[in-house]
């Protein structure tokens, strides 16, 4: 893997992306351009899952990750969030919304409103496939409350053969925007090869959906090989013990995470949106991976 990850001493930089700092620290190679990119970190409280609910259930949160598959170019068998790059699709504006505007998430993301409309969308379509949870109802006092009944639709997103501007209107839905919280926004590295601009949206759950790794029916698990619901400090404790990959990003914000006692308290949180941007530092031959510090919330 060619991308800073996190073990129990801290950000490792792995050899390939240590020479690339050095040549564009002098002057050898430009940077690759970043693209834009959305994620969900999808939330819900500990012992939510049905074979809890006879049980005493446990404070506290979980967040959905996905491992993904060890053929990935990028970041193979890390741990991560629901999420991946904007498409053209996600400007399309016949897309329909019951919540905050795409003028309203401008001003959250500081980015014009045809760019916050993109994010949006790719956030609320990027979780879907890669989750099976969909962000959506009929109207703004709606949601979907069956993810299972759209496993034929996420399937077919995978595949390419339909957008989610056809799935919507099929199904007479709409984007339910006022679901996403906007979290933060991490730009990768440039020693990177491959470079994301991406934004960070924090949405609980629905009720009656599940998030799965793969589309129920099919085997092919597009990006991710498995799924699970972990308490973010177990998930850090587990990158700690060398068990489980993080990149910078996921680490921080399951931190983040970790300092909050439920969701709703986590969704109240409304943290300053500028763009954090890891650098890897070339200094008397040595190269060492530098996390940006964590913003402030926006009053």
């Amino acid at each position: 893997m060619n991308e800073p990850r996190m073990t129990g001493s801290g950000p490792v930089v792995p050899r390939g992306l240590a020479e690339r700092a050095r040549e564009i620290s002098d002057g050898r190679l430009a940077p690759a351009v970043p693209r834009d990119a959305a994620t969900v970190i999808l939330l819900r409280e500990a012992g939510a899952e049905p074979e809890a609910v006879a049980a005493e259930p446990e404070a506290g949160v979980e967040a959905f990750l996905l491992r993904r598959t060890a053929e990935l170019e990028f970041a193979p068998g890390a741990y991560v969030f629901p999420g991946g790059s904007v498409d053209a699709s996600d400007a399309d504006p016949g897309l329909g919304w019951a919540g905050p505007g795409p003028d309203e998430f401008a001003a959250l993301l500081d980015v014009p409103p045809d760019r916050a409309r993109a994010l949006v969308c790719a956030a609320v379509r990027e979780t879907f496939e890669e989750s099976g949870v969909l962000l959506a109802g009929a109207s703004h006092d709606d949601l979907v409350s069956d993810s299972v009944a759209l496993a034929a639709d996420r399937h077919a997103l995978l595949a390419g053969a339909a957008s989610l501007a056809e799935v919507l209107g099929r199904r007479g839905l709409v984007l339910r925007t006022d679901l996403l919280t906007p979290w933060a926004r991490w730009i990768t590295p440039e020693a990177s090869p491959r470079r994301y601009d991406t934004w960070f949206f924090a949405a609980a759950l629905p009720p009656g959906q599940a998030a799965t790794a793969a589309p129920e029916g099919h085997a092919d698990p597009g990006e991710s090989e498995s799924g699970a619901w972990l308490r973010p400090a177990s998930a850090l404790e587990t990158a700690r013990a060398g068990q489980m990959t993080l990149l910078p990003p996921t680490a921080v914000t399951l931190g983040e995470l970790a300092r909050h006692a439920d969701v709703p308290a986590i969704l109240a949180h409304r943290p300053v949106i500028t763009p954090r941007l890891p650098k890897v530092v070339v200094e008397d031959g040595r190269v060492r991976l530098h996390l940006p510090p964590v913003g402030e919330e926006r009053a």
